[in-house]
């Protein structure tokens, strides 16, 4: 079932410029001084529960930004499920197509996150894994009205493709982020991706290169072109990021402000997010432009602990990003 269903708020719900087809999951983090090794048991200083998952990140960060959206999505019918939707709702994203299910809980996500922000990661997709068809067909019109809308694989990748495909074929411009990577990924993936973009440990899976410096990801985005997208960005955490596209087919750095981290959980959805805001709302921008931007956006998010609870508002960031 869908979490809302009063006729006037779907009407406005439809007009969605941003529109993620993706996961949610909670997000159970706990703060140590330094990752634990194998069979070790440490103590950490803190803990705390919040919201998670690629898709809902990225759509939490763009809807902070101004864009209008909408999430399809599944969670359980449980008390993880509850509170994922009104978090949804409190950050004015729609819940019409966010799906509850009695089938499976919330998928979850345990993080252990140590003093210089780095983090490991062990996440159970739960209801995520079954968004299916049938809740894609009933979101078929808002997928089909929007201006962008972006994609990962913690759903099912069959999900996944047939949501770019819908997207695809109505003209939306799809931004597919290929996370958690795999290294047989359907090679329909790259041809429905308008803009794909991954980060440098991705990269490494899916092209089976070392991507350790701005040069070797240029490398990798080049093998990645080859395979169809129309625009490859290769996300380097602190360093920034290189993209490239069929019509400017030479690699391009583009570099980050160095900033002091204290989480970088959710910095490359914070950074998807942002892009998707701007190729909604900001079209003629160059798209370097708009790495720039989002690139600006993820190192805000850093700054701060949490996932969602780190990213920025448009009221809190400089005006000369809008």
């Amino acid at each position: 079932m869908a979490a809302s269903a009063d006729p006037g708020r779907q009407r406005q719900e439809a007009a969605a410029a941003v529109v993620v087809v993706g996961s949610c999951m909670t997000d159970l983090v706990s703060l140590t001084p330094r990752l634990p090794k194998t069979g070790e048991t440490i103590h950490g200083h803190k803990f705390f529960i919040g919201f998670g998952g690629k898709g809902a990140n990225q759509c939490v960060q763009a809807a902070r930004l101004g864009a209008r959206t909408s999430m399809v999505c599944k969670v359980g019918k449980d008390s993880f499920g509850n509170d994922y939707i009104e978090n949804l709702k409190q950050n004015d994203i729609s819940t019409e197509f966010a799906y509850q299910t009695e089938d499976a809980a919330t998928g979850t996500a345990s993080i252990i996150v140590n003093k210089e922000g780095q983090n490991i990661i062990v996440i159970v997709a739960g209801a995520n894994l079954l968004l299916n068809t049938k809740d894609l067909r009933e979101a078929a019109d808002v997928i089909r009205r929007a201006k962008v809308m972006i994609c990962q694989l913690e759903v099912t990748p069959a999900t996944s493709l047939e949501a770019l495909t819908m997207a695809h074929s109505s003209g939306v411009k799809t931004l597919f982020n290929p996370a958690p990577a795999t290294a047989d990924l359907d090679s329909r993936f790259y041809t429905l991706s308008d803009v794909f973009c991954c980060n440098e440990s991705e990269a490494e899976i899916l092209t089976g290169l070392a991507v350790s410096s701005p040069a070797d990801a240029g490398t990798a985005a080049l093998v990645l072109l080859e395979r169809g997208c129309q625009v490859v960005i290769i996300t380097l955490g602190a360093e920034g990021c290189v993209m490239l596209s069929k019509a400017e087919p030479v690699p391009k750095f583009i570099p980050t402000e160095k900033v002091k981290a204290v989480d970088t959980t959710g910095a490359g959805d914070s950074f998807v997010g942002a892009l998707a805001f701007y190729l909604a709302y900001y079209p003629n921008l160059s798209l370097e432009e708009m790495l720039k931007r989002s690139n600006f956006i993820a190192a805000v998010s850093v700054q701060t602990a949490g996932t969602q609870s780190s990213y920025p508002h448009k009221k809190d960031l400089p005006l000369d990003l809008f």
